[in-house]
């Protein structure tokens, strides 16, 4: 069975390791595409030490740079982006250069978490839009007509349960908890290697 080769953008961070560390696993070639800054980092130097001595390609580049996303794109069938959310709205470039490419099966942008075009976040303050710029790039993508997959599995356990879920906090407040909504909405919570599940079914899929 013939596998994908994989690009990875964004494999220096929790989930996007995961899932460079899930594309080997699975045998496929993988690629990383990372900043040069990234290499002076101890914690992210590591990683990429680590997935270059499991197998994986590391490319330099960045989202900003048009040259080598294209570089990076040419060399692959998948491309997988893991950034963070703040950088949501930095893949326009990543699928312009897809879409000129013509030659990926499957892209993943970095949408992982609660599906933003059903969410509903209440009392967070004016001015808090932290899901519109995801609803854009899905936006983008649909129009593009791109193939893609959306993968959207709740929230992570990590950046939210330490600080009670209160916006904007690293760890427990010590007075007072916001409470948002009446306080009996359910959640979900999972760790970023559970993402990996989703991701072997569509690597599965694609291999067929």
């Amino acid at each position: 069975m013939e596998k994908s080769k994989i690009l990875v953008i964004g494999a220096t961070g929790n989930l996007g390791y995961n899932l460079a560390e899930a594309s080997l696993m699975f045998c496929h070639p993988t690629f990383a595409l990372v900043r040069d800054s990234s290499f002076s980092d101890p914690i992210k130097a590591q990683k990429l030490h680590s997935l270059s001595q499991a197998g994986a390609t590391i490319l330099k580049g960045s989202l900003e740079d048009e040259a080598s996303i294209a570089e990076a794109v040419r060399l692959v069938d998948v491309v997988i982006c893991a950034v963070s959310a703040k950088q949501t709205l930095h893949q326009k470039l990543l699928i312009r250069v897809i879409k000129q490419a013509g030659s990926i099966k499957r892209f993943i942008p970095s949408e992982f978490g609660s599906d933003p075009t059903k969410v509903r976040v209440s009392e967070l303050g004016d001015g808090y839009n932290f899901y519109a710029p995801k609803v854009e790039i899905r936006r983008l993508v649909e129009a593009e007509g791109i193939p893609y997959t959306f993968i959207s599995c709740n929230f992570f356990m990590r950046v939210l349960l330490p600080s009670l879920a209160q916006p904007g906090s690293d760890a427990p407040p010590r007075d007072n908890v916001n409470i948002f909504g009446d306080g009996n909405t359910k959640g979900v919570f999972m760790k970023e290697s559970d993402v990996l599940h989703s991701l072997s079914m569509q690597l599965t899929t694609l291999a067929r």
